[in-house]
């Protein structure tokens, strides 16, 4: 297998940047947030004993290892991602945990894959970020066994996404817009529409396309006197507020942790910080 040049270079640099720094350090309260949607997504893509599994976009190897797990030791899993920070942490957890997996760098949009290799092709929120998705999944294709299964989970609307949309409307009043994304932009939303993505998949050349709602409770933080603040921290760590902060001054800054700070109290139960997460859930066979 071998890596041409790269198609999206803007992905590759932001997530060998800062953001993969920070989603780096932020890993284990990444992962704890996004748990309930991972046991989702696993239960639903069945990985089983001694397949070949890719994880696209694997980040810091929370799925891979879930996945190197379920195939065993007769399995062969491999995860792909274009962040270096990122897959440094993924090997090292493999180590700890005593798992083999493969990690690779490498844009899954172009790779070269062994063609017809992978039983299972699963992602978690790792495939929103191809600059030309129909190309990158017929690539994708192409690795999979003839009977193999896709299964992955995008999010839906920002809107709908209340651990996001909350916060970025409170910080709006204090800081510039964000631009609204152009339609098929790449982005965590990219996938928000389902006509959207069955289109994209099928002309690819996949079929047999579902895409299921998931709807769930995320928390943001466990109950506790500082989960407000671990919450606060969270929205100035990851997400679009962060990103629209760090061209702001101090002044401007302070102001938003306060506006979002007033709009997250709304969310606090006994339990923790809890708010609303959509997602689809996606299978289709090549």
């Amino acid at each position: 297998m071998s890596q041409p040049a790269a198609l999206n270079q803007d992905q590759i640099d932001y997530w060998n940047g800062e953001a993969g720094a920070s989603w780096t350090r932020n890993q284990e309260r990444v992962d704890r947030f996004l748990a309930p949607i991972t046991a989702k997504v696993l239960d639903a893509a069945k990985p089983a004993k001694g397949e070949a599994i890719l994880d696209i976009g694997c980040g810091c190897g929370e799925t891979t290892l879930a996945l190197a797990e379920a195939a065993g030791p007769a399995g062969k899993v491999t995860g792909v991602d274009i962040s270096a920070p990122m897959l440094e942490r993924a090997r090292e957890r493999a180590a700890a945990k005593g798992l083999a997996p493969e990690f690779i760098k490498a844009d899954a949009a172009s790779y070269d894959f062994t063609p017809e290799s992978f039983d299972l092709v699963f992602s978690r929120f790792g495939v929103m970020f191809f600059d030309e998705p129909a190309a990158a999944f017929a690539n994708i294709r192409k690795a999979m066994k003839p009977g193999g299964r896709l299964s992955f989970v995008c999010w839906r609307e920002a809107k709908e996404n209340e651990w996001v949309f909350r916060p970025l409307v409170a910080a709006l009043p204090h800081i510039t817009p964000p631009e609204p994304p152009a339609p098929g932009t790449p982005g965590p939303f990219a996938f928000a529409d389902e006509g959207h993505v069955r289109g994209l998949l099928e002309e690819a050349g996949f079929d047999k396309v579902h895409l299921d709602p998931l709807d769930l409770d995320l928390i943001m933080a466990e109950g506790g006197a500082d989960m407000l603040d671990q919450s606060i921290n969270f929205v100035l760590e990851i997400g679009p507020v962060a990103r629209a902060l760090k061209s702001e001054s101090e002044a401007v800054t302070e102001k938003v942790i306060g506006s979002v700070r007033e709009e997250l109290a709304k969310f606090e139960t006994p339990k923790g910080l809890v708010l609303k997460g959509a997602c689809w859930i996606v299978s289709a066979r090549p």
